[in-house]
C-alpha cells in the first residue's frame, strides 16, 4: 500500500524535471545544473562592461528577482549592448537561479 504514494511522488518529480528542461536550449539536470549559453549578438564590437541580473526559485513554488536585460544593463551602466549570455544553475530542483549576462559599453 505504501508503493502508490511513492510512485505518485516519483511521477511528479519526473514531470517537474521534464518541464524544467524545456525552458532553455542548454541541457538541465534534475540533480545538478550549471550551464551557460548565448542569447543574442549585436554589431557593437567593444564590450568593456559586464552586467548581471538574477532571478531565483525554491522548489519551483516561490520565485523572485529580475533577470531582465534592462536590469543587467543598469547594473553595469551599459548603454550599447554587444552580446547577451545566460547562466542557468540548479541543485536537485530545490534551488534554481537564472542569470542574464550583458556585455557592452
Amino acid at each position: 500500500m505504501r508503493m502508490k504514494p511513492i510512485a505518485v511522488m516519483c511521477a511528479a518529480v519526473l514531470v517537474i524535471g521534464v518541464l524544467g528542461c524545456s525552458s532553455t536550449p542548454t541541457p538541465k539536470g534534475c540533480i545538478y545544473t550549471k550551464v551557460q549559453g548565448p542569447f543574442t549578438v549585436t554589431a557593437n564590437l567593444n564590450s568593456p562592461k559586464v552586467g548581471r541580473a538574477t532571478a531565483s526559485s525554491v522548489l519551483g513554488i516561490v520565485a523572485w528577482g529580475d533577470s531582465s536585460i534592462k536590469k543587467a544593463c543598469e547594473s553595469a551602466g551599459i548603454t550599447k549592448i554587444h552580446h547577451v549570455d545566460y547562466e542557468d544553475f540548479n541543485i536537485l530542483l530545490v534551488y534554481m537561479t537564472y542569470t542574464t549576462v550583458v556585455y557592452g559599453e
